[in-house]
């Protein structure tokens, strides 16, 4: 088999995500202080796919651009293509068309993590050279994916959000797929969500009689578009890190894996890990709980945190109470103040979520 290419997916709104989508790609919101997006790169190359496209939309592409550059810091080249519209992922196939010039290639959703990689996939691909090779995982609620029926490790079916799905099978965000299906993709009519469905272009494969093949997850998958899958990923990250500790540390107690990056100050503090803590962060007089990623040049001061992530600038101070399971923009302040009356006093963006509990 020819050289297989990478196709990454980084076009989405990332609309479950917001307010932090409004003024960052969701591709680049961090899972343990890195981009989630970087993940996808580092796995295509660690797969040996250094030949990478990256889709991307006009809002947010200039700011993918800047975060990704030439590709040269993963060890890969990478080529960005502009998807005007979010019509599907079979459409952002046929947009990548000049860029895949008819070779095989693995497709990979930015916004997804998958913690055993690709390599075991891409070698199963080159080996046994089927038409697609498609990645499931065992979910709770299989009406909720597209769900694979298999007939041992043959895909015989795909349903979208099937109401008696099959199986409890769901397709994960990853595929390799050979240049049939962009044939396959360019016979499509719209869906119902006036979009060109992967789903239906792969179950066109199977109707010719092509060799569709599914691999089940090893590890954990995740897909990272919503506060919670976010959250969870940054934990599931986090649990496998090794102690780091390059800042410095006044009259704290670190207990478990923690990441301190350089020209971090922790003064004062209990730092209970797995956590980390980015360049420049200042830590004092505080508690900072298991599950917590702490961005660059973020400020906590007397206050508590725990199973969280904070990016880069943001301020909490004072709060009174603990904050948990919380998600806080770049350059956002979180503080209390003394006196009375005890009120709230909020500076909210459009489609932000608060809870008070």
């Amino acid at each position: 088999m020819e050289r297989l290419k990478g196709l990454i997916l980084s076009g989405g709104e990332g609309t479950r995500l917001r307010p932090i989508t409004h003024t960052s790609a969701k591709q680049l919101v961090p899972v343990a202080n890195k981009p989630v997006l970087f993940y996808g790169i580092e796995a295509l190359v660690e797969a040996g796919v250094t030949e990478i496209g990256i889709i991307i939309a006009p809002v947010t592409g200039g700011e993918i651009r800047e975060a990704v550059g030439d590709g040269s810091q993963f060890g890969a080249e990478v080529t960005f293509i502009e998807q005007a519209e979010p019509k599907g992922l079979a459409h952002a196939v046929l947009t990548a068309e000049e860029f895949l010039d008819g070779s095989p290639f693995a497709m990979y959703l930015g916004d997804n993590l998958l913690r055993n990689g690709l390599s075991r996939l891409v070698e199963t691909f080159k080996r046994e050279s089927p038409d697609a090779l498609i990645l499931l995982t065992p979910v709770d609620d299989p009406s909720s994916y597209g769900v694979a029926e298999l007939d041992d490790d043959r895909v015989v079916r795909l349903v979208e959000k099937p109401k008696d799905p099959p199986s409890d099978l769901a397709l994960v965000g990853v595929y390799l797929f050979s240049p049939a299906i962009l044939e396959a993709a360019r016979g499509l009519e719209p869906s119902w969500r006036g979009e060109l469905e992967i789903t239906e272009a792969i179950q066109d494969l199977i109707d010719q009689g092509l060799q569709v093949r599914s691999e089940v997850v090893e590890g954990w998958w995740k897909d990272t578009g919503q506060l919670a899958d976010m959250l969870e990923a940054n934990r599931l990250v986090l649990e496998e890190i090794r102690s780091s500790v390059e800042g410095d540390i006044q009259d704290t107690r670190i207990e478990g894996r923690v990441i301190v990056e350089p020209g971090a100050v922790l003064r004062g503090s209990v730092v209970r890990g797995p956590a980390v803590i980015g360049r420049g962060a200042v830590i004092e007089d505080s508690y900072l709980g298991p599950y917590t990623s702490v961005g660059a040049d973020v400020e906590i001061r007397r206050s508590e945190v725990e199973h969280s992530i904070i990016l880069a600038g943001a301020k909490v101070e004072d709060l009174g109470t603990r904050m948990e399971a919380s998600l806080l923009g770049r350059g956002v302040k979180v503080t209390r103040t003394e006196g009375l009356p005890r009120t709230l006093k909020l500076l909210v963006g459009d489609r932000s979520e608060i809870e008070i509990v």
